[in-house]
């Protein structure tokens, strides 16, 4: 299925940047002693959609670049998050990006080409379900690149990101945070549910194999590019409620906007019949009304 795993490359961090690696551990599921309630669930999500439409008309009117990744491990819960985030918005503002296996012309470019295709313009946010970060992961653990094409990802990622950053892109990054126990759980739950099936690959159930190469990929991957004018934010990922809130609560800090007013709109009279008449709804090809 794969290739020669490549030498996953470990740097010396300080200190603060164990705390913060070691902030949330992959291999332990964090439980909560309560349960959240879908009432209050459904009341917060419903507060803070409102305000991802005031921060959409921000970004609009003031011709902001917003980019936000979502990384994480298979099944932590990154799709749901943008789905939710998504659900009010415009996708002509707001866009989700979620690229497939590269062709091998795209093979033959740079690498960041194919990603840089996708930032945004003037007035618009994209989401990348996956990323740039691709290399950092899946194909290092997998052996899908070679050692020299990882090694200069990591060596060249901060600086494709602080060049982003220095042309006025707002750059947001998140990495989801999910216990092996947990992954666990939903990946059974994707096997068994015929509507969620689909969710699940291959490649998914390699990467159960392969836990503890993706635990290093990701530690070498966060003391090589969590950097400061880009760091990454950590979702704890194994209770999804809270993790979708808590992130798109973050989310709307990290981007100052204000809310704007909407210009009055008044609906004109409706235009007057003045001798047209319809064709008989008998032309027409309506659907069965089965419900």
């Amino acid at each position: 299925m794969s290739k020669k795993q490549v030498d996953i490359k470990v740097k010396k961090v300080n200190s603060d940047s164990i705390d913060k690696l070691n902030n949330f551990n992959d291999d332990v599921k964090v439980t909560y002693k309560n349960k959240m309630e879908n009432t209050f669930y459904n009341k917060e999500l419903q507060k803070l959609q409102i305000e991802l439409v005031k921060l959409q008309r921000w970004v609009k009117e003031k011709g902001l670049k917003v980019v936000v990744l979502f990384e994480g491990r298979d099944a932590a819960g990154k799709g749901g998050v943008i789905k939710r985030i998504t659900q009010t918005l415009n996708p002509r503002i707001c866009r989700v990006v979620a690229l497939g296996v590269p062709t091998e012309r795209e093979k033959s470019q740079w690498y960041f080409q194919r990603y840089a295709a996708h930032l945004p313009a003037a007035g618009e946010m994209v989401l990348f379900d996956r990323s740039w970060y691709n290399r950092a992961g899946v194909e290092c653990v997998m052996g899908f690149c070679t050692q020299e094409e990882y090694s200069e990802f990591l060596r060249a990622c901060p600086e494709f990101e602080r060049m982003l950053i220095h042309s006025g892109i707002i750059l947001v990054k998140y990495w989801f945070s999910v216990s092996d126990a947990e992954q666990e759980k939903r990946f059974k739950d994707r096997i068994e549910n015929t509507t969620k099936r689909w969710k699940i690959s291959p490649m998914d159930v390699e990467s159960r194999k392969r836990w503890v190469d993706y635990s290093k990929a990701k530690d070498a991957m966060f003391a090589h590019t969590d950097i400061k004018q880009a760091p990454w934010y950590v979702v704890n990922a194994d209770d999804k409620k809270r993790s979708r809130l808590n992130c798109i609560s973050h989310l709307l800090k990290q981007i100052p906007y204000k809310s704007l007013e909407f210009e009055k709109i008044e609906l004109p009279p409706k235009q007057k019949n003045t001798g047209y008449v319809r064709p008989p709804v008998s032309d027409q090809s309506l659907i069965p009304e089965k419900y």
